[in-house]
């Protein structure tokens, strides 16, 4: 049985990546920082944890790792480094200090601090992918320093896929355009949800399981072929 851990794996776009391992066989773990969230329904098939994590802190991360080997009897065959957080949009003119300060230290600091625990205790012949977003290609008004978080992001993904090719481990980010989630959803009134869909040709927003879908994707050996890429569901937004 393989195992795999998803940080941020409590609600949205995280919490349909648990389901989806599951489904796809999976034994998972998941972290969260204010509250576990529903475990998926396993039908006494696969185990599913969940442990406390604020991947800020180098330490809580490496924890959750040390806790996976103990609980389930061996390092993780595949790691999802889903946490990340958004601000209110704004003119970069506009932006506080403060908010960018929260997006550095929970988007790349979180990321690095899980990667490069990722990197350390992934079995060889596993993958690593990592949650970004389509935006940094997709010049949007107001999201500049959470595009740029994200960006910190995928090259951060490029070098370590470069870094453990000799251990077979497949390193990829997948990068979704909006996606229907509590974190997509705050602050934003019935216009700014209209825009955000007719940046696709669809006309509509991503759903949580069709970015989850991809990840499995990523996490199986159907993508053996498939590193160090930055993969984009999106409906077309670029």
């Amino acid at each position: 049985m393989s195992t795999a851990l998803v940080f941020g794996g409590s609600r949205g776009i995280g919490a349909a990546c648990v389901q989806a391992l599951v489904q796809d066989g999976f034994d998972v773990a998941y972290t969260y920082v204010t509250k576990p969230g529903h475990a998926p329904d396993l039908s006494g098939q696969q185990r599913c944890m969940a442990y406390a994590a604020d991947v800020q802190s180098p330490e809580q991360v490496a924890a959750a790792f040390e806790a996976v080997k103990k609980d389930f009897g061996e390092a993780p065959d595949c790691i999802v480094a889903n946490s990340g957080i958004n601000v209110p949009p704004s003119p970069l003119a506009q932006c506080s200090t403060d908010d960018f300060r929260r997006l550095v230290e929970v988007n790349i600091v979180g990321a690095f601090n899980v990667l490069r625990e990722a990197a350390r205790n992934v079995r060889d012949g596993g993958t690593i992918i990592a949650l970004t977003t389509s935006l940094v290609r997709c010049a949007v008004p107001g999201i500049g320093p959470y595009s740029a978080s994200k960006a910190a992001v995928e090259c951060l993904v490029r070098s370590l896929s470069r870094e453990l090719a000799p251990r077979n481990v497949r390193v990829n980010a997948v990068a979704p355009g909006p996606v229907d989630t509590d974190l997509f959803r705050a602050g934003k009134g019935p216009e700014a949800l209209k825009r955000s869909a007719a940046l696709s040709p669809f006309n509509r927003v991503g759903e949580p399981a069709e970015i989850a879908a991809v990840v499995s994707f990523l996490a199986s050996s159907r993508a053996s072929w498939v590193h160090g890429q930055i993969v984009q569901p999106n409906g077309g937004l670029v």
